[in-house]
């Protein structure tokens, strides 16, 4: 984050302070827009990251067409609506066509998306079309699991609620037998 960029998110957030009714030149608040400021950087990361340099080349050749499973990427993101995050499991699955991508690959693709202001329905998507692009594969399946802080600490306040949402491409769509195998093999 540059420093004009910081420095205004900061003033942003002393506002929200200010307009809480908290005096944000209180000890404990003095050094919190600064805080904030750095901590929303990061947690938005993915709209400064680009997907080409992410993969950086990793897809290479195969002859192998079995599926590939990546289960329990863990995935942090900020709801859109709310601002509140949201946390999970995303599981993520393909079939090779003659390529595979590098496995920490599949886990950036996630974090990329995640670290956006995002809906759940969404993200589950974007994961599996950009590993779509990628691989050419003959079908992906994503599926995310996550808790949305929107729902556990305010509104209906549900703490055990769960958000499950999939995405099925190619094989994975068409297919009930290969969309059967990954769900039954990340436990679904």
């Amino acid at each position: 984050m540059n420093d004009d960029r910081a420095s205004k998110l900061a003033g942003l957030m002393a506002d929200i302070i200010r307009d809480l009714g908290e005096d944000a030149t209180r000890e404990g608040l003095a050094k919190t827009p600064q805080r904030a400021a750095k901590a929303f950087s990061f947690l938005t990361k993915g709209y400064e990251e680009d997907i080409d340099s992410v993969v950086n080349g990793a897809v290479f050749s195969t002859d192998n067409d079995d599926m590939v499973i990546v289960k329990n990427i863990e995935l942090y993101s900020l709801c859109e609506h709310h601002l509140l995050p949201f946390f999970g499991k995303c599981h993520v699955a393909y079939i090779p066509a003659g390529k595979v991508i590098g496995l920490s690959k599949v886990a950036r693709i996630v974090d990329v998306f995640s670290r956006r202001l995002q809906i759940q329905e969404n993200l589950v998507r974007q994961i599996a079309e950009t590993l779509m692009k990628y691989t050419s594969a003959e079908g992906v399946g994503v599926v995310i699991e996550a808790q949305h802080l929107c729902m556990m600490m305010r509104g209906v306040e549900k703490q055990n609620s769960v958000m499950t949402t999939s995405c099925m491409l190619g094989s994975f769509r068409e297919d009930g037998a290969t969309r059967a195998e990954f769900l039954s093999l990340i436990g679904k």
